[in-house]
């Protein structure tokens, strides 16, 4: 074999690695590559190339995360041709020695399977750095009519329209996600919030909450949910789905279904459920099991320090 050699990220790499890893196998390995760049220090990034005959045949990086600060993320991508051959040990051999000490120590990093595409290669090498799952998000379609419309009628339970930019919602987004990436402490404010999820440049087109009571009689909301413009026209709209962690997964468990079989009452949706929402998560599990969900992509997330 050739000699491999190491060298950090530099302008045109990004062209030269299409070239010979072919056309990304999934969003998230899309967003992924994004972060093969040159090394920064704030935020923190540490990107190597590797290359055989000065030709570029692979590529990692660790970076951090200011919302999940306890473990950096990794993503080491190889060129087909170039795998087992030890390239991507050695690159990762590497970005942990170039990590200085006032950076976490710990690892995390994830990969996507897609109906027909297993990703063996990735699991096996994150298996082989002894990487342990920590979570598991599904991509899921929820098919219309997969669940019974609610009678909102018959207690004092309301639906309402609420703004994206609702201080209200704001605040009940941010404490959903911070419940429910416990597995990944995340460290969410009411600003990024806001600018992650349901700032315009997001794509958030609408809100919906399903309060216990109407809230001029103090009614608080149980679920919520979030519609965003689809990847591609004609496609179900992403929707982000949560419930107010105040409450037990009991006790907002029947204002979750209801919230979901209002949406998908005539249409399609598309859902990102991670396995820390029990309540979505069970929800999915059950129409899954009478082929009214389909999981178009599932992404196990792992960790040095599992």
């Amino acid at each position: 074999m050739a000699e491999v050699n190491f060298r950090p990220w530099r302008a045109g790499d990004d062209l030269q690695l299409l070239q010979v890893f072919g056309d990304p196998r999934s969003p998230q390995a899309h967003q992924d590559r994004t972060m093969l760049r040159a090394d920064s220090d704030a935020p923190f990034s540490r990107c190597l190339v590797a290359t055989v005959q000065d030709v570029a045949v692979g590529a990692g990086v660790v970076f951090a995360s200011s919302l999940h600060p306890q473990r950096l993320w990794l993503f080491v991508e190889i060129a087909p041709a170039n795998r087992r051959q030890g390239i991507g040990r050695e690159l990762v051999r590497r970005l942990r020695a170039l990590i200085p000490g006032d950076q976490p120590g710990e690892l995390k990093a994830r990969y996507t399977v897609t109906p027909g595409d297993a990703a063996e290669a990735a699991a096996g090498f994150c298996e082989a750095l002894g990487l342990k799952e920590i979570q598991v998000s599904r991509d899921v379609i929820l098919e219309p009519g997969a669940l019974a419309e609610p009678d909102f009628e018959t207690n004092e339970r309301v639906i309402e329209d609420l703004a994206t930019g609702s201080v209200e919602l704001t605040k009940l987004v941010m404490d959903f996600y911070n419940a429910t990436h416990q597995w990944d402490p995340a460290q969410m404010t009411l600003g990024s919030a806001q600018r992650m999820l349901l700032d315009e440049h997001t794509g958030a087109q609408a809100a919906l909450v399903l309060r216990d009571r109407p809230k001029a009689q103090g009614g608080n909301i149980l679920a919520f949910a979030v519609s965003y413009l689809p990847a591609r026209e004609n496609a179900p709209s992403d929707v982000l789905v949560g419930h107010n962690p105040a409450f037990s997964d009991e006790d907002v468990a029947e204002a979750v279904r209801d919230m979901v079989a209002m949406l998908i009452h005539q249409y399609p949706v598309k859902l990102e459920v991670d396995s820390s929402m029990f309540v979505l998560s069970s929800l999915v599990d059950a129409l899954a099991g009478v082929e009214q969900a389909t999981v178009i992509s599932t992404t196990h997330i792992l960790a040095s320090d599992a």
